[in-house]
């Protein structure tokens, strides 16, 4: 009998240390391994605060400010710490109504109740002052600081860029990144975000019944401080760059300036442009939305991203490339045959300079069926080995590639090459096919950074270095020089052709006959290139040059769209206008500035019917 009971006993025993068991280890869970009832139960009685460092500044070449910081306040919520919520208060001191409040609070609570997450963003100093006095009555609620960006001189908004909150995912891609913090979206800003940011801290605070922060935590021993990012320095000449900006006034187009011996940007513009600071703040989300509207696009940026026909500036490439190839020698004269293909009068040319001086069409033509007519290794006329020697001589050249710049979204312009024409032309195509691309026309497409890198390698005699615009970055105390910005491209064509190339672009701003008088500076040695490069309505003006022509100080691209009167006309005097603005520091011809700032010879961008419709929408 008593053994009947006894194992029953053990049963029942056992049951009990099961249970027991269970119950232990749960609540050694509980307790030590999950955390959330602990950070649920802190979350009463603590508050986690995020130190946002100061993001890096930006200087220009000179030492002058162009980004600051300044300082705002986000309103946080913890929708499981409201109590006895006076609504209409809240709604009356941030002037909200009861239906943003209850919007606010349903995507706070969708988020997380036990976690901060921004009710109103971005309130200045001056808004805050008044809110803060007041904000002890809202249990749940409370201030966090962060920094805004600022633009002094409200310039260069294609180079610095701006910032933006992150979103899913760039939160997913990356988890330094928590939901309210801001990132480069486009710029400097974005190219040097790992740089700019800094490293956030943190800080754990005692809150009391009412609100009210007593102190930190455990004296902060469990606190980390922001660590700031780090500045940089640009190679921009914000004086230059605002004279750029303000010749581009009521133009569509570009102009980049670079100094040839290092591949530093001195200017960058892309117009139409707007000041950065209309993407600051709580008024960027609109600001936004009326710029992606707008039919000129003044996001759009050109000179890294509008891909255009470069007219006549490419001859002096086609030049270079055909006396390398010894196609054509430097005294090589063709008529100026109009049957060919259209020029307009002037004298044969009995050279490459002239020919350059005079910028002919039927020259070119002449000189690149040469190119592309040439004889393979089996001694037959191969149009196809002609167009692949010419396509790796322009790529040497800095066409038809990425120009990796430190600016996000580069396009590559196109150099066509066989696999291109065989899909373009599946029944066949020969010279007489592609024979506009002599002229820079057909399906030659070039971006105005690269026009740009070009005229500093004619200036460079033949090499280059990767344009850029940051020098270094780091402190006031120490700094870094960008070191992956110093290499020589070169074009592997000799000298003495470039010194030719030289000559011919002198002649055009100089000389009788040359196509760009209105570049000439007195008393500098401009050498220039004309381009008109054809378009279904009005012609793009496109000029590059450098000066001085010996030990050369600036290269420059200047395109402007749908300007009738070629590039001698617009973009030739916009690029004598800043070579003399930059090596003299000041412009004395102050009609001709004038007449150039004030003029908007661009033609009117025609709204389609279906475009208003979607803005009426």
């Amino acid at each position: 009998m008593n053994n009947r009971f006894a194992g029953r006993k053990k049963i029942v025993i056992s049951i009990f240390l099961i249970v027991g068991i269970v119950f232990l280890g749960r609540i050694f869970y509980l307790q030590v391994l999950d955390k959330s009832y602990a950070e649920k139960a802190n979350r009463n009685a603590l508050r986690f605060r995020t130190q946002y460092p100061a993001r890096g500044l930006m200087f220009d070449r000179n030492g002058e400010l162009l980004v600051y910081n300044e300082v705002v306040y986000d309103l946080m919520v913890i929708p499981a710490q409201i109590k006895n919520l006076d609504t209409a208060k809240l709604c009356q001191l941030l002037q909200i109504t009861k239906e943003d409040f209850n919007n606010r609070m349903d995507k706070a609570k969708k988020y997380s109740r036990y976690a901060p997450s921004i009710f109103e963003k971005q309130i200045s100093k001056n808004d805050f002052a008044l809110i803060q006095e007041k904000l002890y009555m809202f249990n749940g609620f409370y201030s966090q600081v962060r920094a805004l960006r600022y633009y002094p001189k409200s310039l260069a908004a294609h180079v610095l860029g701006y910032v933006g909150e992150v979103n899913e995912k760039q939160i997913e891609d990356n988890p330094y990144y928590k939901r309210g913090d801001y990132i480069g979206m486009s710029g400097l800003e974005k190219s040097y975000e790992e740089k700019l940011r800094g490293i956030k801290g943190s800080r754990i605070s005692v809150v009391d019944v009412h609100n009210r922060e007593k102190g930190s935590y455990q004296n902060g021993i469990f606190d980390t401080a922001a660590v700031a990012g780090m500045n940089l320095y640009t190679t921009i000449d914000i004086e230059l760059q605002e004279y750029a900006e303000r010749l581009m006034a009521n133009k569509r187009g570009s102009i980049v300036a670079i100094e040839p011996s290092t591949g530093e940007v001195l200017c960058f513009v892309s117009a139409p442009y707007y000041d950065p600071n209309l993407l600051v703040g709580r008024v960027r989300g609109n600001n936004y939305q009326k710029f992606a509207e707008d039919v000129s696009k003044p996001l759009f940026n050109r000179a890294l991203m509008a891909q255009y026909p470069p007219g006549s500036i490419f001859k002096v490439a086609q030049a270079l490339i055909a006396l390398d190839m010894g196609v054509i020698k430097p005294n090589s004269g063709f008529p100026c045959d109009k049957s060919l293909v259209g020029c307009h009068n002037h004298p044969s040319s009995s050279n490459v300079r002239d020919a350059i001086k005079m910028s002919c069409n039927p020259y070119f033509y002449k000189v690149f069926q040469r190119i592309i007519q040439q004889r393979n290794e089996k001694g037959k006329i191969d149009s196809k080995y002609g167009l692949c020697k010419w396509d790796e001589a322009m790529l040497r050249m800095g066409f038809g590639t990425r120009l990796p710049i430190d600016l996000p979204n580069v396009k590559t312009g196109r150099i066509p090459d066989t696999t291109f024409y065989n899909k373009w032309y599946p029944a066949g195509w020969n010279f007489y096919t592609i024979f506009s691309n002599s002229i820079g026309q057909g399906e030659v497409e070039v971006v105005p950074l690269q026009m740009a890198n070009f005229a500093a390698i004619v200036a460079n005699r033949g090499w280059y270095i990767t344009p850029h615009l940051v020098r270094s970055y780091g402190t006031e105390e120490k700094r870094w020089r960008l070191t992956s910005y110093s290499e020589k491209h070169f074009s592997e064509i000799p000298a003495n052709y470039w010194d030719i190339a030289v000559s011919g672009m002198w002649a055009v701003v100089h000389e009788s006959g040359g196509t760009a008088r209105l570049a000439k500076v007195d008393g500098l040695n401009v050498c220039g290139k004309t381009g008109t490069a054809q378009n279904k309505g009005s012609d793009h003006s496109v000029f590059i040059c450098f000066a001085p022509k010996d030990n050369p100080k600036i290269a420059i691209s200047v395109y402007v769209e749908n300007a009738a009167g070629g590039g001698g006309a617009w973009a030739a005097p916009i690029a004598g206008l800043l070579v003399e603005k930059y090596i003299n520091r000041e412009v004395k011809r102050k009609d001709f500035e004038t007449k150039y700032i004030e003029i908007n010879p661009c033609q009117p961008i025609k709204i389609k019917k279906n475009t208003l419709a979607q803005s009426k929408n």
